[in-house]
């Protein structure tokens, strides 16, 4: 992470600039492998955060997603208008939202695991094994709060 605060902000840009575009492109080719079970990759990845934490709150679903919780609950009205998931008052505290799979949901998403696995195949080709292993440590450190924190240190004001 001392290499980051070392880069030039020049660099540190086209840095975040190539992070972003190769972010849109690897969704791309994903969003065209999902294609055939109606899925786009993010509504996946709610989906399968979804079935990982049983009836999530909206804003801890939000959180496990790295999604402001508006965005988010935006993302959800087509998933809960074709009866993909359940947005349901929280009994335990009514001023929250609690997100459910639906069994068309459930389907869906198993449906879609045998394309997510193709698609994983078809980017460890490309890419290659050892380099895509390598992409998705960094990835996972980038998404710490280690990261957050070490990032805010180095940004603040002094």
């Amino acid at each position: 992470m001392a290499q980051c605060v070392d880069l030039s902000s020049q660099a540190l840009r086209c840095s975040c600039t190539a992070l972003r575009k190769a972010s849109r492109r690897v969704s791309q080719l994903y969003d065209t492998v999902l294609a055939p079970c109606g899925l786009k990759i993010t509504q996946r990845a709610i989906l399968s955060q979804i079935r990982r934490s049983g009836s999530p709150s909206v804003g801890s679903l939000a959180e496990a997603l790295v999604m402001d919780p508006g965005a988010l609950a935006h993302t959800l009205k087509p998933l809960a208008r074709d009866g993909l998931v359940s947005v349901e008052v929280d009994p335990a505290d009514r001023r929250n939202r609690v997100v459910k799979l639906t069994s068309a949901g459930r389907s869906r998403l198993a449906e879609s695991d045998r394309l997510w696995e193709q698609a994983q195949r078809g980017f460890d080709a490309a890419f290659g094994r050892v380099k895509s292993k390598a992409l998705q440590q960094a990835l996972r450190s980038l998404i710490s709060a280690e990261f957050v924190t070490d990032f805010q240190k180095a940004t603040a004001s002094r």
